[in-house]
């Protein structure tokens, strides 16, 4: 019964079924680096659809005919949609990549001059102008210290505290 559930929830989550609405955020304080590294992972077909809605006008990030552009318009969506505070202050997320896994896209982001975390606030709304039941989930990690959170649609505020 158990495993026929996993098998399920698999096959939804990556995008056969796509019953359902969600967002993976992971933040990680690299301490070495003295960076905050964020990345987002989205259903593919969701986000060029809300780049559509955005733009005006098709958006293809597998293919794309000019891939600067799939880069700066994925960027700047998610930025628009995701913000993020370091101990208080706002934080400028520096867009570094992405990629497709499947039937999702991950998009890489990282902030520069953080050598101590004690409390994260982020605002995501990642998606909610196209469905009212979307879910984002985020992971927030400090040294060994993980935790993690969700919002439904309409909320978007979330916090985490570290030691």
């Amino acid at each position: 019964m158990a495993a026929s559930f996993y098998k399920w929830l698999l096959v939804a989550y990556t995008g056969l079924l796509h019953p359902f609405f969600v967002s993976v955020t992971e933040i990680r304080h690299n301490a070495k680096e003295q960076t905050l590294e964020v990345s987002c992972k989205l259903f593919l077909d969701d986000t060029e659809k809300a780049l559509k809605k955005q733009l005006g006008i098709p958006v293809e990030l597998t293919n794309p005919k000019d891939p600067r552009k799939a880069q700066q318009w994925l960027a700047d969506y998610v930025k628009k949609h995701l913000q993020v505070k370091v101990d208080g202050k706002p934080v400028n997320l520096e867009f570094a990549g992405y990629e497709i896994e499947g039937a999702s896209v991950w998009s890489y982001y990282q902030i520069q001059h953080i050598p101590s975390v004690h409390h994260i606030d982020v605002s995501n709304n990642l998606l909610y102008e196209m469905y009212d039941s979307q879910i984002s989930i985020v992971h927030a990690q400090v040294g060994t210290d993980k935790k993690s959170s969700r919002v439904n649609y309409p909320e978007a505020n979330l916090s985490f505290d570290f030691p």
